[in-house]
Order: C-alpha cells, then structure tokens, then sequence
C-alpha cells in the first residue's frame, strides 16, 4: 500500500508542477488581459514566454544606440520609446507583456491618485520585481508587501524624522567639507576638468555609511563597489525571469551574482558583528542609535503578538536597501543637478547669491535649508527631469475598483513618472525645458504629477533625508566654486534600474575663493 501510495505521488508531483506552471506562466495572464480588453485596454501583441521584451529591447538599443547631438532634456523617446509608441497607438492606458506578467501603463493622475492614497495595503511588489532584486536588495521594505512592509516601514521611519534626522547634518558637512578640499587639492595640482558623479556618489556613500552605519568608509566603500557591479548583473539577469526555472539555471550571470551576494553579506556581517560583540563584552550598553543599532535592538524583542519579527538575513536586507538607496539616488540627483547648473549659468549665479545672503559664508544648517527657496526649486526642477526612477510598479493583490477599472488580482500597474514628468499636457510647452521657476508655487495639478518619491502611505521613507542632504551638499559646492559644462561631456541618459549619465559628468571647476 506504502509503495503504491509513492507511486501515484511520483507519478501526480510532475503533473502537479506541470499544472501550476501553465497557470502561473498562461492561464492566470490571459484570463487578467482578457478582463481588461472587455474594459478598452488593449496593447501590443505578445509573443510565446518572452511577451513584448524583445519590442522593448529593440527599440530601446535603437534609441540609446547614439549620443544626443546637444544637453537637451528631450528624453522620454530616448529612454521609453516603447511608452512612446504605443501610448500614441492605445492611449493613457495598456497592457504590454514583459515575459508572462502582463503590465498595465497607467498615465492618469487622478487614477494614480487614487492607487497610491487608497491600495497601498492590497497592492505591492510583484514576484518578478522581487525575484529580480532578491540578491541585490533582498526582502528590505523597498520590496516588503502587506504586514510584513507596514511593520518594516515602522520600525526604520524613526531615523528619518524630527532630531534624529537634524542630527545627520553635521556628518553631511563634515564629509562634504572633505570632499571639497580634495577638489581644491586637485584645482592647485593643476586639474581642471573633473567627472563629478565619481565625488558625488564615494560621498554619498560615505555620508550613508557614517549616519546609518556608523562603520569607516573604508569598509563601506566594499560594499558600495559590490552593490553597483551587483546592481547591474541583476539588471540584466532579470531580462531572462519570464523562462521557468530560469533562476536556477548555473549561468555565468547567477553564478557571478550568487559570488557578489556572499561577499556583501560577509562584509555587512563583518559591521553587524562588532555591533554584537561590544555589547556581549560588555563595552557598551546598547547596540547604537542609528539604522543599525535600531534594527539590532529590534531583533532582540520577542516576536509581536501578529507574528513578525526581525532576523540577520532581513537586517542585512534592510542594512542592503537602505545602503543603496542612501546613496545611489541622491548621487545621481546631485549628478544630474550640477550638470544642469553647469549649463545654466545664470542660475548657477542666482543660486549662488541666495546661499551666501543665507549661510554669510558658514556651512549651512538644519536652519538655513528652509530658507534656501531658489535652491528646492532647482532640486525639484531637477527631479522632475531625471527622476531617479523611471517606473513606479504596483501589483495587485486583490480585486479592486479603480476609478472606471476594475482591477483584477495579479494585474501589475506601471506609472511611467519620466513620461508624467515631461508630459507638456501637464507642465505646458516648456516640459523639457530646464526652468526650477515653474516651483515658485505649488498649484494642484503639478503636485499630483511630481512623483520622485513616489505618493501616499508607500512614499520614499528616506525623502527628507534625500533632500536635506542634497541641499547641504550643493549649497556647499556652489559657494565654493564655480563650474562649467566640459567640452568633453557627451550628454547620453541610460537607464540601468535609475537613470545615469552613461559617460559620467564632466565639470571644470573654478575655485571662488583661493586657499
């Protein structure tokens, strides 16, 4: 009987995998997209497996295959040709494929509106998003869903709010003062033309290391140089998720990623468990103050009452998420907002005039940042432009109605903000024009469509710290000196999950004051 009973396991498993294969990968994506089209959703025709992945990989090559003639911002064709096309084809809303998870392009603020202020909690990351980052980021919040993002986004949200966030400013100044100096260093040296994305993203990295980390940059600049060759290998390991079974394949690119993941963990490891012992041994009575220390604390309480509770493998995670992010995205907003000033002038000058009536020439303060008006617009004006991420995906975890659309469960929603962001139905004629005035105030319509952090419960946890550390950084480097676009600087967006300057930024700086 035992032996029959193993026979008809045997024999039903493969069908089993079988079965919830084709659901997974056919059955479930067909019955979504058959729901919508009966809603006027309609798209590009997809192919067997890989969807319209090879549609976008197509016109995407093509589009980035040259430079752009001249520093224009003209670049929504550039980087999402195929939003272009078939938005032209079938309108603020569609489906495309990419692989077997179908995708609804969803452009309408007043719907986006909606999703993000009303189904935070019954939408989310999707499998594929969480599949295709669980070796660079893991299940950090930036990936969390349901209870387990609520409980994550409670216990980080302190170390970004009120004093806790006020006390990082003198770490900002002190490592953008190091920064500063080198440059001086290297102007009396003789050097005049700098890539300035290099500086700004070893400081950023510096900054997120001692504020979050409390660890040397000598430790975090490992781990920052594994993430970036890690980011990118994940980026394009993802392309192949739409085949079953395919991230368990022993391709190069997974063996490389599996190699790049121990070592960041062992090194993160290495942060942790000093943490670990000083307290054992008795050298100090808690675990610290910062995202670290919280997070370690954390760990250390019994499991709450509705179940969740903190691990190494989900602290590394967070340690990972937060390590990135605090660093990666405010690089490139610094990057990309000096490459902008660098070819306007005559805001660089204006700028200029409103950081020295503010600081008198002292470093700037938690105070003087909210007085520096000129400087939140050319910041904003420069997320609006290249925001650091391209797509805000949403999955859905249920049914739900939104606005006219019923949502059905598994459906994942795509909001394309470059294309919001330059949308000249929404921000006028002048959307691909640099212009930070058009912040001078803040009217309804432009709010609902400015979404660098993201809207509602799910927004960027670190948004203020972002923007306060930006803030710190230029203020700084402006007074100090003044910079030029280089004639060498090739002006050629890409996107390898954020937005970057393909060739790096290439300023020449001119120091404001001889030392």
């Amino acid at each position: 009987m035992v032996v029959v009973i193993l026979l008809i396991c045997i024999i039903l498993m493969p069908l089993k995998i079988i079965y919830e294969t084709v659901l997974c990968y056919y059955l479930i994506p067909r019955r979504i997209t058959k729901i919508m089209k009966k809603q006027g959703v309609c798209g590009p025709k997809p192919q067997f497996l890989v969807g319209n992945i090879l549609d976008m990989a197509s016109l995407v090559s093509k589009s980035t295959s040259n430079d752009m003639d001249s520093i224009h911002h003209d670049i929504v064709s550039r980087l999402l040709p195929h939003y272009v096309v078939w938005s032209k084809i079938y309108g603020k809303r569609f489906i495309f494929w990419n692989g077997t998870e179908p995708r609804m392009c969803l452009s309408e603020a007043d719907l986006i509106k909606e999703l993000f202020s009303k189904y935070n909690t019954v939408s989310g990351k999707s499998w594929q998003q969480q599949q295709g980052s669980k070796h660079f980021i893991g299940r950090g919040l930036l990936m969390a869903n349901g209870d387990d993002w609520y409980h994550q986004r409670h216990i980080v949200a302190p170390a970004f709010i009120g004093d806790k966030l006020k006390s990082y400013a003198g770490y900002m100044v002190e490592c953008t003062s190091g920064m500063l100096q080198s440059l001086r260093n290297a102007v009396k040296s003789g050097q005049m033309e700098f890539e300035i994305g290099e500086y700004m993203a070893r400081l950023t990295a510096e900054i997120i290391s001692r504020t979050e980390f409390d660890s040397s940059y000598e430790k975090g600049k490992q781990i920052f140089h594994l993430l970036t060759i890690l980011q990118k290998k994940c980026a394009q390991a993802s392309r192949q998720l739409c085949f079953p079974g395919s991230r368990f394949f022993p391709s190069k690119y997974n063996r490389d990623i599996k190699t790049l993941k121990m070592e960041v963990e062992r090194l993160l490891m290495e942060i942790i468990q000093s943490r670990k012992d000083c307290v054992e041994i008795g050298r100090s009575s808690s675990y610290g103050n910062d995202l670290l220390g919280m997070l370690l604390n954390e760990m250390q309480k019994k499991r709450s009452s509705n179940g969740f509770s903190l691990n190494l493998q989900l602290i590394m995670d967070e340690c990972k998420t937060f390590f990135f992010a605090g660093h990666e995205t405010t690089a490139l907003l610094l990057t990309w907002t000096v490459m902008l000033l660098a070819s306007n002038p005559s805001w660089q000058d204006r700028v200029r005039e409103e950081i020295n009536q503010v600081c008198k020439g002292d470093s700037p303060t938690v105070d003087h940042l909210p007085k520096l008006t000129l400087l939140s617009m050319i910041i904003n004006e420069s997320l609006r432009l290249y925001p650091p991420a391209t797509v805000l995906p949403r999955m859905a975890f249920e049914d739900f109605k939104l606005g006219d659309l019923n949502i059905p469960k598994g459906l994942s929603i795509w909001i394309p903000v470059l294309a919001i962001h330059h949308s000249e139905e929404i921000w006028g004629k002048d959307a691909n024009e640099f212009r930070p005035d058009r912040f001078a105030s803040k009217p309804f319509a432009a709010g609902r469509n400015f979404l660098p952090f993201a809207a509602g419960p799910r927004n960027c946890v670190g948004q203020s710290f972002a923007l306060m550390e930006a803030k710190i950084i230029l203020a700084m480097l402006i007074s100090k000196f003044r910079f030029t676009i280089s004639e060498n600087y090739r002006h050629a967006p890409v996107i390898v999950l954020t937005i970057k300057p393909k060739y790096g930024v290439q300023v020449k700086l001119t120091p404001l004051i001889s030392t």
